[in-house]
């Protein structure tokens, strides 16, 4: 199974709204994102579907400047 694949299959979720934006990701930014950005939607995939929605919706706020980022990332693709 291909690494994309296996990412595919993480990015299902119990939340269809993080289905859509995950799989946005994965085609849209995912395959020129560096290293780093990778292995950071690696870990969030690792989070509780409630608090990924919370930051994506703008509810609250992550402290790492990162991840701040790359929830913007996961915003712009949504519109």
């Amino acid at each position: 199974m291909s690494e994309l694949s296996k990412l595919k299959w993480r990015c299902r979720r119990g939340m269809k709204e993080l289905d859509i934006v995950f799989f946005r990701y994965l085609e849209q930014a995912y395959p020129s994102a560096s290293v780093e950005e990778k292995a950071l939607f690696e870990t969030i995939l690792e989070w509780q579907d409630m608090e990924i929605y919370g930051y994506l919706l703008a509810r609250s706020t992550p402290t790492d400047a990162q991840v701040v980022k790359f929830f913007e990332k996961l915003r712009s693709l949504s519109v």
